[in-house]
């Protein structure tokens, strides 16, 4: 118990002093005109108000993520929660935040023009694609989810919430943001703080003993003995570090009416969302009597066959059951705003105006198309290629984010320590991976490490060095 109420200390502390910090280093300016204001079309550019867009915010990024990845990463042992808290703090939480924040000040721009902005053209082609495919992924995984979770509960095959699923997607999608995103979805994101709150209660009041067997922090309790490095931090991302955020920012972007709010909504949803991993990956430690009993139920039905055994055996059966609609309201909420992203990214890209109901039309049914597609595809293989994707983007949004500061002459190690962080993460991963080249762990390690000096170094050179020189040449 201890344990936990210190890891959400740390959580909250990391928002009130690190997230200010910041805050400070990027230089909000609360008179400056944002997107909302500017730019109102009724459809994307909506201003609403900062304790609506943070629930929608954290609903948005707060898929399956915080949810299944720390189950996940349960198995690992208590180093997972440390990762969930400084992985939110010194990453996640700042590369959401320089993901909205940059957004705002590219007029609302999506993650490819906002990473080509500060890398370059070929970083915003390469991001254009990449960001459009990652997303598919995550609408497709966000479909297969709760149309598991939904087919267990009412005996309908999987098959027919799936089109059902993607029906509703459709529709939200294509309306105005503020018709059915800003009306229903800050309740939905109290009923996510209320559903993961009220299981923490359950686990107290059901005399279940918090997660005890000793902080073994650098022990990998894994019963398959799966590797902590990179694994743990390809498993975790909603939660701790997650790119699909870049996607999800720049939509409340152009409703944000001050950039004031950018640490309350961007910093401050991803710490909620920290919270929410914590909540669940304690209760991957303390349901079960340890990993490998974990690990039994999670083979049985994957990580939502724990979520349906722990919330019916804490809550009973009402309880259960409004657990289990949170955790199938939660992906799908998710899911729509990645295609509605993946329809803006295109948008974008063809400078088509989505004032119009059919320009809207031509490109989400093409989408939609691709997606059913890819869910005929193994759902386990397209969770891997989704969480190496996921992790990649986030990489290249914290370089964007490192870009930004060197040229700015400000700060720049805020986001450039991640992103070194995270390019070995992901190098090391899809080197190592069998969906990448399969190589021993012993030559993939010093691979990614080897990769993330060389990408050190072109950041100094092409970033560091020549504008520290422009400044000093002016300052003169």
């Amino acid at each position: 118990m201890l344990w936990f109420i210190f890891c959400v200390a740390l959580l909250l502390a990391g928002y009130f002093i690190y997230g200010k910090i910041v805050d400070t280093i990027f230089g909000p300016q609360p008179d400056r005109k944002t997107p909302a204001t500017e730019m109102a079309d009724g459809v994307d550019y909506v201003a609403m108000s900062d304790k609506k867009i943070y629930l929608v915010q954290l609903l948005n990024i707060a898929g399956l993520g915080p949810i299944f990845g720390p189950i996940l990463g349960a198995l690992y042992g208590p180093s997972a929660m440390l990762w969930i808290v400084l992985g939110s703090i010194f990453g996640g939480a700042v590369h959401d935040y320089f993901s909205g924040m940059l957004s705002i000040r590219s007029k609302g721009a999506s993650v490819p023009t906002v990473v080509g902005n500060e890398l370059g053209q070929f970083a915003k082609h390469f991001m254009n694609l990449f960001a459009v495919v990652l997303l598919l992924l995550v609408g497709v995984v966000f479909v297969l989810g709760p149309a598991e979770l939904l087919a267990k509960m009412m005996d309908i095959q999987v098959g027919w919430w799936v089109g059902a699923i993607f029906l509703y997607y459709i529709l939200a999608t294509i309306v105005p943001i503020d018709k059915i995103i800003g009306r229903f979805y800050p309740i939905f994101g109290a009923l996510l703080i209320f559903m993961s709150v009220g299981l923490m209660v359950g686990l107290v009041a059901s005399g279940h003993h918090f997660y005890n067997q000793g902080l073994h922090l650098l022990t990998n309790m894994h019963p398959k003995d799966l590797p902590l490095w990179p694994l743990l931090f390809i498993t975790i991302a909603c939660g701790a570090v997650s790119g699909f955020h870049a996607t999800q920012s720049p939509l409340m972007a152009r409703c944000m009416q001050s950039e004031r709010s950018g640490r309350f909504v961007f910093y401050g949803a991803m710490i909620g969302e920290g919270i929410i991993a914590l909540i669940w990956c304690t209760l991957g430690l303390s349901f079960y009597q340890d990993t490998t009993a974990l690990n039994a139920t999670i083979a049985s039905g994957g990580p939502a066959a724990v979520v349906h055994e722990v919330s019916i055996a804490l809550l009973g059966g009402v309880g259960g059951i409004l657990a289990i609609l949170g955790v199938v309201i939660l992906p799908i909420t998710s899911g729509d705003t990645a295609f509605r992203s993946a329809r803006l990214i295109v948008a974008d890209f063809l400078k088509l105006s989505q004032k119009s109901l059919m320009h809207r039309l031509w490109i989400a049914i093409p989408m939609f198309v691709v997606g059913y597609l890819i869910t005929l595809a193994e759902f386990g293989v397209i969770w891997r290629y989704f969480g190496w994707a996921n992790q990649t983007t986030a990489m290249i949004m914290l370089w964007a984010g490192a870009a930004y500061l060197a040229k700015e002459g400000k700060f720049h190690w805020i986001c450039t320590l991640p992103a070194a962080f995270m390019t070995a993460v992901t190098f090391t991963y899809i080197a190592h991976a069998t969906i990448g080249f399969n190589l021993p762990m012993s030559i993939a390690t010093p691979l990614g490490i080897a990769i993330t000096v060389v990408a050190l170094i072109a950041f100094w050179i092409k970033f560091k060095g020549p504008y520290t020189q422009a400044r000093l040449e002016h300052h003169h």
